[in-house]
């Protein structure tokens, strides 16, 4: 994915990772638009950062996915790039019956959500130049952490989504481009890191992976040196260590 020119829609794009990567790709010289579902922060961010805009979107609807993607459609005809970001992280109890609606909410937003937007705006980003999607995932999906089980499987799932994507777009020679970023632990209000001192400064994190990607732009997978351990802990026989340390998180 080439770090400049492209027109991108970030979906999950008015807080956290989303709204960072907003920010940082429109001074990188891409037209952005962010995504999501709350109207006043949409309106916040472009108030703020003019030239960057704002589309309307709800993961979890369906008829909210294909509105947006019929008014990015007419509204952003170069679009080539989909940023795939929004989701959401709480902590849950296996054992209250009470949380099953937890676990439920995490697979309508983060699984099913990305699987919607993606198959509803792929078809934008077919036959376009430096066509890309890119999924925000989590280092989670190699190695979970404990307290937020449906998190991690969605991540992981879409992992393997995101694998087989690639796979199928190549063999049927799409020009699209797709790229899992996997970060660890970062300074959001996702499970209310904001302040953790365990968790990577958002704007540390920003810089490292966009410095990735202009080192890398054919990489199918960008991973920031902090979430090298959780990453690699299997394939380098540390795997339960990795989750030892992450049951005491």
């Amino acid at each position: 994915m080439k770090i400049t020119g492209n027109t991108i829609p970030i979906t999950g794009g008015t807080s956290g990772i989303g709204r960072g990567l907003a920010v940082r790709l429109h001074e990188e010289g891409n037209k952005v638009i962010v995504a999501g579902r709350r109207e006043e922060l949409l309106d916040e961010i472009t108030a703020q950062r003019p030239g960057i805009d704002a589309l309307v979107l709800d993961v979890a609807d369906p008829d909210s996915i294909a509105r947006a993607r019929e008014t990015a459609a007419t509204s952003h005809p170069k679009l080539n790039v989909l940023v795939d970001n929004a989701g959401i992280m709480l902590r849950e109890n296996l054992l209250d019956p009470a949380d099953l609606s937890i676990a439920e909410d995490h697979v309508t937003v983060n699984l099913l959500g990305t699987i919607r937007v993606t198959y509803a705006f792929l078809p934008l980003l077919i036959g376009k130049d430096d066509a890309a999607v890119m999924n925000i995932t989590s280092a989670l999906a190699f190695v979970p952490l404990p307290i937020t089980p449906t998190y991690n499987a969605t991540e992981a799932a879409l992992r393997s989504f995101s694998a087989s994507l690639r796979v199928q777009l190549a063999g049927a020679d799409a020009g699209v481009q797709v790229i899992e970023v996997a970060p660890p632990g970062v300074r959001t209000t996702l499970l209310g890191q904001q302040d953790s001192p365990n968790s990577m400064p958002l704007d540390e994190f920003l810089a490292e992976t966009l410095g990735l990607l202009r080192e890398q732009p054919d990489a199918k997978e960008l991973v920031v040196e902090r979430a090298e351990f959780v990453r690699y802990a299997e394939a380098n026989g540390a795997y339960d260590q990795a989750l030892a340390m992450l049951s005491g998180a």
